[in-house]
């Protein structure tokens, strides 16, 4: 098929040739989810003009296109705030010399599509398209923005692009779509001297004239536009190479370098581990990483610019926690397995999101666990990463991992947890079913096969086929990517066969006919009788009987599927082999990981009422001497949200639900200590802050006191060793729940410090406390304070974090501030961050009814994510029926509180 016949195809036309002239050149474009072929980028020069005082920009941007059908017409993206100066629009032909001018200009808003239609059809082959433009220095963190900053007491702009997913048309016009890959030339112009001025490439020249400079940088390889960037700032760095030569920095604010000292040594340690495990070096000369104070990621892989928020790079090492020490580790590798997966070899749209997502979130795994091996990080992968998937694809409201984008205004909310955990979870567990070195070797070809191109989901199976001797692998995963959801697995024993079905687990509790291939691993009694299988049918029996012929001991009896949760399914068994697993873990017979499985998988069940909350805390008593972190965080987890449900349903056992709570993490309270230990390990230092501040969200006494008392010892010095970074978020929360609205003292020594601090990730622990007062009136102050000046936009989503007695006062608050929020963060990620929390911790009908009537005369009733959230209430409400309807619970809880 020609390419001018495949566009019109693609546009629906049934004309043959290019769609006919009218009054309005936007006519036959308008409605499109992608852009048409007819003409193709190949090279841009982009010249940028930004004044940072007056907070606008403007540029000319020249464009080597190939024609390659017959046409009058160019059509490319410009948003609505990118002024297009029509008399600057030319495109020249170097073969003839001749100009062809003064097109016709139209854009459509709603598309955020430039149409040109010239007067006559455009020759074939290499032109050359300019445009002039104009715009706005935003402040909305997306496309070309402004972020402050504070210098020497004086508040200054610095510049920054964030371009992904589609605001590069808010800089400059461009075919900003993924496949469009082309080279860049940027030049920015006029630019105080004094700034540092970065773009993807090394700088090839600088002029300078007088206070202004130019700054020419050096062509880059071919990308797409989404990885396009600019920062333009004061800035500190500081320096090193890799082995082969890259030069790494690391740019923050003046005064912050010493910071930037951590992550520069996971970025050097990383960009060797990736050359080797890839089989490709880094293929840009130079790496920047900056710390931008106003950035609504975590962070964004521009090739070769980096752009992080400032908690998510930075790491200082008297005030930052274990915890953020993992966080930086964590985000620098993810960015920089992106510098492979997704710029180097590049999703061919956004329906392959997960390509990129899914494959950087699984890589930064095997980074971290090649950096820091102590760190056990494989055991915290099912509970940051699986569990999260699981929770969210348990919803109706889910999406396939390959979900179809039809308009730009899409694509935000796919960038979600089904794109980077789902994803993930189920590259590891395809990588368990083909083995380690046949996965590293596919992938290796993977990326030689398609650099410096784009790539779908198919390309990635073809590949694995053949390296991996594996015909039906596209049947095996296209089960796992094409439709959303995934299964649970009912387990029975019968007569020494297990009898094992599938189907789709919901919370709501429906079932439908989805069916999977499921790669299955299960072992009896001990790690090394693992066996492993792969499931093709609804239903299939087992015959385990020479498995448990010579099993004597009743700590041995148990049968354990999904071994070390490597697969992306839940498990439901049937109460005999669930009592022998419960046994197991008391007698610590199970793995780290299955131990944590064992209970997320019993939670989930338990939310979705195929097992009784009596039998679910029944199963969490086992737990009592569990020390291990990643169970304790999930327990944590479970526990918050049990105590909430439970104030809903059965509000008169609250004072047994908490006393059977602080109970089980009393014992790991003990061992853990306020203090620090010599030569503890990284997770047990983490462990320490959940732990205690846990323990003062049920009100433990003990704690409060405690920690109130080294919260004022830290009031009188700062650099007082009784209140380790590890443990600051916990003497937070313990302050404010003595805080009333007649007694304030807590909460203006903590907004003291925060405004004292200079560190992002201090003020970010002091926002996460406030709002866990369980006094309304200081709730809601502290919700204002989230949304005051003094809390950058990014950062007041971590003020969300509201206690079960501010859930009514926050719904107040969020009603009230409607119109403030929604200008502030429009329909993008930021917004459906901010009122989730709030939303979906309710469980009655009725609240559904009005947060549901409240929303739909609002735009984001259209927003996934909100619908995922009033799903949640819905399950809630369903639960809450449920709790009250147990008939056993009472006199259960009771025992286990008094045990």
């Amino acid at each position: 098929m020609n390419l001018l016949k495949k566009c019109c195809s693609c546009f629906r036309k049934k004309t043959e040739g290019a769609p006919t002239s009218t009054s309005d050149p936007t006519t036959d474009f308008k409605g499109q989810p992608r852009l048409p072929t007819f003409a193709v980028p190949k090279r841009y020069d982009i010249q940028l003009k930004p004044d940072l005082a007056a907070c606008k920009f403007e540029g000319i941007v020249s464009i080597v296109v190939d024609i390659v059908a017959d046409t009058r017409f160019i059509v490319l993206n410009a948003a609505a705030q990118l002024h297009i100066n029509s008399d600057s629009v030319y495109f020249s032909d170097p073969n003839s010399n001749k100009v062809f001018e003064k097109p016709k200009v139209g854009q459509v808003q709603a598309d955020e599509i430039l149409v040109l239609e010239f007067s006559e059809t455009l020759p074939k082959g290499m032109g050359v398209l300019t445009i002039g433009f104009e715009g706005v220095l935003n402040e909305k963190m997306k496309g070309f923005y402004i972020s402050t900053y504070d210098h020497n007491g004086e508040k200054k702009n610095m510049a920054v692009t964030q371009f992904e997913p589609a605001y590069a048309r808010q800089c400059f016009p461009c075919w900003d779509e993924p496949s469009f890959k082309a080279k860049f030339n940027i030049t920015l112009l006029d630019v105080p001297s004094e700034l540092v001025t970065l773009s993807n490439m090394p700088v090839d020249e600088e002029e300078l004239n007088g206070n202004l400079k130019t700054v020419y940088y050096q062509e880059s390889p071919v990308m797409s536009t989404y990885l396009v960037a600019v920062v333009i700032g004061l800035f500190d760095y500081i320096e090193d190479h890799t082995p082969d030569g890259i030069k790494v920095r690391v740019y923050s604010q003046v005064g912050k370098a010493n910071q930037g000292k951590f992550a520069l040594h996971v970025a050097l340690q990383t960009l060797g581990f990736y050359k080797d495990y890839f089989q490709m070096p880094y293929s840009l000369p130079k790496l920047d990483m900056v710390a931008i104070p106003d950035f609504a990621a975590g962070a964004m892989e521009n090739y070769g610019l980096v752009t992080y928020r400032e908690n998510d790079l930075l790491f200082d090492d008297h005030h930052s926690a274990a915890a953020n020490k993992q966080r930086v580790t964590t985000v620098v590798a993810h960015e920089l397995a992106h510098q492979w997966f997704g710029n180097l070899v590049t999703m061919e749209w956004w329906t392959d999101l997960w390509l990129k997502e899914g494959f950087a979130t699984w890589m930064s795994y095997m980074a971290k666990d090649k950096l820091f091996p102590e760190w056990k990080i494989w055991t915290q992968f099912f509970d940051h990463e699986s569990s999260e998937g699981l929770r969210l694809d348990g919803l109706a409201e889910s999406h396939p991992i390959e979900v179809e984008v039809n308009h730009a205004s899409e694509i935000d909310e796919i960038f979600d947890t089904i794109s980077y955990k789902k994803g993930a979870s189920i590259i590891q567990m395809l990588k368990g079913y083909v083995g380690g070195p046949h996965f590293q070797n596919s992938l290796a070809t993977y990326i030689k096969r398609h650099a410096r191109s784009n790539a779908r989901t198919n390309d990635l199976w073809a590949v694995l086929k053949e390296e991996c001797n594996e015909p039906t692998m596209d049947k095996i995963m296209n089960s796992w990517t094409k439709q959303e959801g995934y299964p649970v697995l009912s387990v029975k024993m019968k007569n020494q066969t297990l009898e094992i079905k599938q189907s789709r687990f919901l919370y709501a509790g429906s079932r439908d006919r989805c069916q999977w291939i499921i790669p299955i691993t299960y072992c009896c009694g001990d790690y090394d009788s693992l066996i492993s299988l792969l499931m093709e049918k609804k239903s299939e029996t087992y015959e385990i009987k020479d498995l448990l012929s010579n099993i004597t001991d009743p700590a041995r009896s148990w049968i354990k599927l999904n071994v070390e949760q490597i697969g992306f399914f839940r498990v439901k068994y049937d109460d005999g082999l669930a009592a022998k697993l419960r046994y197991a873990i008391e007698q610590k017979c199970l793995s780290v990981t299955d131990r944590l499985g064992i209970l997320d998988d019993s939670f989930a069940l338990c939310m979705a009422r195929e097992m009784s909350l009596t039998s679910l805390l029944t199963f969490m008593a086992a737990y009592r001497e569990e020390l291990e972190h990643t169970v304790l965080s999930n327990l944590i987890k479970i526990i918050d949200k049990i105590e909430r449900i439970v104030a809903d349903a059965r509000p008169k056992l609250m004072n047994y639900i908490k006393q059977f709570f602080i109970g089980l993490l009393l014992h790991a309270a003990a061992n853990f200590g306020w203090d620090p230990k010599q030569g503890e390990s990284h997770l047990d230092a983490m462990s320490r802050g959940d732990i205690f501040t846990a323990l003062a969200v049920l009100g433990h006494e003990e704690t409060i006191n405690e920690a109130n008392s080294r919260f004022n010892a830290f009031l009188n010095d700062r650099n007082t060793p009784l209140l380790h970074p590890d443990i600051r978020k916990a003497a937070y929360v313990a302050v404010m729940q003595k805080v009333t609205s007649s007694n304030k003292a807590g909460l203006e020594s903590l907004l003291k410090v925060y405004r004292e601090t200079d560190i992002s990730q201090e003020k970010i622990r002091i926002l996460g406390s406030l709002a866990s007062c369980p006094d309304e009136s200081v709730v809601y102050e502290a919700l204002n304070f989230a949304l005051s000046s003094e809390v950058r936009k990014q950062d007041a989503i971590f003020g969300l974090a509201v206690s079960k007695e501010g859930r009514e006062v926050a719904w107040k608050w969020l009603k009230n501030n409607w119109d403030k929020i929604w200008t502030t963060y429009g329909s993008g990620i930021l917004l459906t961050r901010f009122v989730g929390p709030i939303v979906s911790s309710f469980a009655s009908s009725e609240k559904m009814k009005e947060i549901g009537t409240f929303l739909g005369r609002t735009e984001a009733s259209k927003v996934r994510t909100l619908k995922q959230s009033m799903e949640q209430i819905y399950i809630n409400s369903k639960w809450v029926q449920t709790i009250r309807n147990d008939k056993d619970l009472a006199e259960a809880v009771k025992k286990l509180a008094n045990k």
